[in-house]
C-alpha cells in the first residue's frame, strides 16, 4: 500500500494526463453505446412530428423504426470511417494534434445535436450521429495507443486498462445522465445527445499542457532532449536511464526502414503470430456475449417480478459493476499479468454462460431460477471486467512496436465496428431463433479463445516491446531460428497505414 501511494505521488504527472486521455479517449465511445437508447421514443416522435409539419401526413410506422435504426447504425458507419483515416494522419500529424482535432469533430456534433429539435431537423441527428462516429472512430484508436506510450514498464498494464475504464465509465454515465429523471425527459434529450460535448470541450482545453509520448519524441522525432523532459514531467524526478535504453534499442531496431503498408503487415512472417493474437483477442472482445448479457438482462428483470420503474435503476447497477470490475482490473493486471486474466476470464465467462443457458431454460419451471439468472448476469459483467475488458486493450498494445501501431489499430478498427455493424444486424436474428440458446455461440467463442491464449500468447509483463518481439520470434520463426536478430524483422515506415 506504501508503495501504491508513493507512485502515485511520484506518477502524479502521469495520472492527469491519463485522467486526460480517458475523458476525451473511450468515455465518449461508451457513452454513445449506452446513451442513445434513452430518448429512442421521443426521436421517433420527433421525426413524425416534423414529417407532419413539413408534408401535412404521418410517416408509416416502419418508415419511422427504418430512420431510427439508420441513426442508429450511422455512428457505426462515422467510426469505420474514423478508424481507416486514422492511422495515416497520426503518423503524419502526431497523435496529440489528431487528438485536438477529433474534439473538434465532436464539438461540432454536439452543436448539431442541440440545435436539431429547434431547428426541427431529424437529419441534423443523423449528421452529428455521423460526426459522432467519426470523432469516436479517431479517439478510439488513438487513446490505447498514446496512453500506452507515455506509461514505464512497471505501470503499462495499468495504464492500458484505464481504456476500458473510461469506456465503461462512458456507458454508465450514459445510463444515468439518460434517466428520465435527469436529461432523457421528452423536452432535454437534445441536450442528452449533445453533452457529450463537454467532455471534448475539457480535453481540448487541458490537453495542450501535456506532452507528446516519450517514445515519439525520441524515436520519431530525434529529440533526446524533449524525450526527457517529457519522462520528467509524466513520470517525476529519477533514475529513468533504463527505460530510455530501451526506447533507444527501439530506435536502433527502426534505423533502417521500408514502406510497409497494412495488407504487407498481415503477410508479414515476422508479425504473423502478433496479427494472430491480436484478430483473436479482438474478435473475441466483440463475440463474448456481453451485449447479449445486456440485451437479455431486460427479460431477466422482468420475470424476476421487478417493478417496471425499478428495472433502469437495475440495469444502472449492472453497469456499475463493470466499471468497477475494470477499475479493478487496472489494479490487477500488473501482478497477475495479461494472459491469466485473458484466459482465466474467458473460462469463467464459459462456465457463468454454461449456467445461465440453464437457467433460462428452465426459468418457468422453478420461481427460483429468475433470481439466480440475475445472480449470473452479475456475475458474468464482473468476470468480463476484471477479465478481457482491460487486458485485451494492453495485449493489443504491447505486442507491436511503435511504428507498426498504427496499422495494427487500422486491423483493430475494422474488426470493431465492422463487428458492432454485423452483430446488431444478425444478433436479433439469432436471438429470435435460439432464444436462451445463443448463449452456447457465444461459449464456444470463449473456449476456443481460453485454449488458444493459453497455449500460445506470451506473457507481456514488465517486458520491453524488444523482450516481446524476441518471445514472439520463437512463434513466428521456429525454435531454430530464435536468434533472429533485429535485422530480420521488416523495415518500418511512419506513414504505414495505407490498405
Amino acid at each position: 500500500m506504501a508503495a501504491f501511494f508513493s507512485n502515485l505521488v511520484q506518477f502524479q504527472g502521469l495520472l492527469q494526463m491519463i485522467l486526460v486521455l480517458g475523458i476525451g479517449g473511450s468515455f465518449p465511445y461508451g457513452f454513445h453505446i449506452s446513451v442513445i437508447n434513452y430518448p429512442s421514443v421521443h426521436i421517433r416522435k420527433f421525426i413524425n412530428e416534423t414529417w407532419i409539419d413539413r408534408y401535412g401526413s404521418p410517416l408509416h410506422p416502419e418508415t419511422i423504426m427504418l430512420l431510427w435504426s439508420f441513426i442508429v447504425s450511422v455512428y457505426g458507419m462515422g467510426g469505420f470511417l474514423g478508424s481507416l483515416c486514422c492511422g495515416y494522419l497520426t503518423t503524419k500529424y502526431r497523435k496529440k494534434k489528431c487528438q485536438m482535432f477529433t474534439n473538434l469533430i465532436m464539438l461540432v456534433a454536439a452543436l448539431f445535436m442541440a440545435l436539431s429539435k429547434t431547428a426541427k431537423s431529424f437529419e441534423m441527428i443523423l449528421v452529428g450521429r455521423f460526426l459522432y462516429g467519426i470523432g469516436s472512430g479517431f479517439s478510439l484508436n488513438i487513446h490505447p495507443q498514446y496512453v500506452g506510450e507515455i506509461s514505464p514498464k512497471k505501470l503499462r498494464g495499468f495504464t492500458n486498462s484505464t481504456v476500458a475504464v473510461f469506456l465503461t465509465l462512458g456507458k454508465l454515465t450514459g445510463q444515468v445522465v439518460g434517466l428520465r429523471e435527469i436529461l432523457g425527459s421528452e423536452a432535454l434529450w437534445p441536450w442528452l445527445l449533445a453533452s457529450s460535448g463537454l467532455s471534448a470541450l475539457v480535453q481540448l482545453v487541458t490537453l495542450p499542457f501535456f506532452p507528446d509520448s516519450p517514445s515519439y519524441l525520441l524515436i520519431q522525432k530525434g529529440n533526446e532532449e524533449a524525450c526527457r523532459k517529457a519522462i520528467r514531467k509524466l513520470w517525476g524526478e529519477g533514475d529513468h536511464q533504463a527505460e530510455i535504453d530501451d526506447i533507444m534499442k527501439e530506435k536502433g531496431a527502426m534505423a533502417s526502414t521500408k514502406t510497409l503498408r497494412v495488407l504487407e503487415v498481415i503477410r508479414e512472417r515476422s508479425l504473423r503470430w502478433q496479427v494472430y493474437i491480436l484478430m483473436t483477442v479482438m474478435t473475441t472482445l466483440q463475440l463474448c456475449g456481453i451485449n447479449a448479457i445486456y440485451f437479455y438482462s431486460f427479460e431477466v428483470f422482468h420475470t424476476a417480478k421487478f417493478e417496471e420503474y425499478l428495472i433502469p435503476y437495475v440495469s444502472l447497477g449492472v453497469g456499475l459493476c463493470e466499471c468497477l470490475s475494470s477499475i479493478l482490473c487496472s489494479t490487477l493486471i500488473d501482478r497477475f499479468g495479461r494472459k491469466v486474466l485473458l484466459w482465466g476470464g474467458y473460462s469463467l465467462m464459459c462456465s457463468v454462460l454454461a449456467l445461465l443457458t440453464m437457467t433460462l431454460s428452465l426459468q418457468h419451471r422453478f420461481f427460483w431460477m429468475h433470481y439466480f439468472s440475475v445472480i449470473l448476469i452479475f456475475l458474468f459483467v464482473v468476470f468480463y471486467g476484471i477479465g478481457p475488458s482491460g487486458a485485451t486493450i494492453s495485449v493489443m498494445v504491447e505486442i507491436f512496436s511503435q511504428s507498426y501501431r498504427p496499422s495494427a489499430f487500422l486491423i483493430v478498427g475494422c474488426i470493431n465496428w465492422m463487428g458492432l455493424f454485423v452483430l446488431g444486424m444478425i444478433f436479433p436474428v439469432i436471438v429470435d431463433n435460439l432464444g436462451p440458446f445463443c448463449f452456447l455461440i457465444f461459449l464456444g467463442i470463449l473456449a476456443l479463445s481460453a485454449i488458444f491464449i493459453y497455449l500460445y500468447l506470451p506473457e507481456t509483463k514488465g517486458k520491453s516491446i524488444m523482450e516481446i518481439k524476441a518471445e514472439f520470434n520463437k512463434l513466428n520463426f521456429g525454435k531454430k531460428e530464435t536468434s533472429v536478430t533485429e535485422n530480420n524483422f521488416p523495415k518500418e515506415q511512419l506513414s504505414c497505414t495505407k490498405l
